[in-house]
């Protein structure tokens, strides 16, 4: 008996938008796999704890997305990473899957122009160099710069203009983004309250209580500024300046601030 084909799309999915749907829906139309499993995430040893959502709610926004699309049969989500040591490394999950799914199903990957090109950068990556079909899919602007022998650029792939670090700014600044998420995860995000300035700035609070980083401080101040919470603003921007005084940002936040201030409140701040 043919073993079945399971391609996996790794990611955080912070959150899950129609690119990635799209992504899935395309490998599913040109028998690229006979299902994908979207693999969430719970930590990515590249990015920082605090902009993820929660595992849960992550996996939700998954499964409602993979209910919706046109083959919820075939695109399914995973939590199988939820279940292993973080942080997550692909390796370990390639692993895990082959003892014990291997003897019914064939895995390959999918990922990213800009993935493949951090491949060599990943741990063990000879292992899944070696031992996996890679199906790459072209980034906007982001040219493929390190490939396998068992490489497979998806050159007619959909191609997404937006990303979820876009989708989670435009949801804190209240902007649209109905054409980017599904309505049902668009209700869900509402409802529990995801990506709001005030829910940020909790978790930069949170993080900073745990571990003082500069670029947490600035990101915090960034929250205040937008809010125009100038003191917290500036006061966030000074404590980053003093953890490393070599980040201009931090010190060019500041200057806006305080010339913002004395703009507006000129008797007060500089009598």
């Amino acid at each position: 008996m043919a073993k079945r084909r399971m391609m996996l799309f790794f990611g955080s999915f912070n959150p899950i938008h129609n690119g990635h749907i799209a992504l899935a829906e395309y490998a599913v139309e040109q028998k690229l796999c006979d299902e994908v499993a979207l693999i969430i995430s719970p930590q990515n040893p590249f990015k920082q704890n605090w902009e993820l959502a929660g595992e849960m709610d992550r996996y939700s926004m998954v499964e409602i997305a993979c209910k919706n699309c046109r083959y919820p049969e075939q695109v399914k989500p995973s939590v199988i990473e939820f279940l292993l040591d973080k942080p997550s490394y692909t390796v370990n999950t390639l692993q895990y899957l082959n003892e014990n799914f291997g003897s019914d199903m064939e895995f390959s990957i999918l990922m990213g122009t800009d993935l493949i090109n951090q491949l060599p950068l990943w741990r063990e990556p000879e292992k899944i160099i070696a031992g996996y079909d890679i199906y790459v899919h072209p980034r906007p602007e982001v040219k493929m710069e390190f490939k396998t022998e068992r490489t497979i650029f998806l050159k007619d792939a959909p191609q997404c203009p937006y990303s979820s670090t876009e989708i989670r700014d435009r949801l804190e600044r209240g902007d649209d983004v109905s054409k980017m998420l599904d309505s049902e995860v668009i209700t869900y995000i509402k409802q529990q309250g995801l990506w709001t300035l005030a829910r940020k700035i909790s978790t930069l609070t949170a993080a900073i209580s745990q571990q003082e980083s500069a670029e947490l401080y600035i990101e915090r101040g960034k929250c205040y500024y937008r809010q125009n919470e100038w003191g917290s603003a500036i006061n966030d921007f000074r404590k980053a300046e003093e953890l490393k005084p070599e980040l201009v940002e931090a010190r060019q936040f500041r200057e806006m601030v305080e010339e913002i201030l004395e703009y507006r409140y000129k008797d007060i701040y500089n009598p």
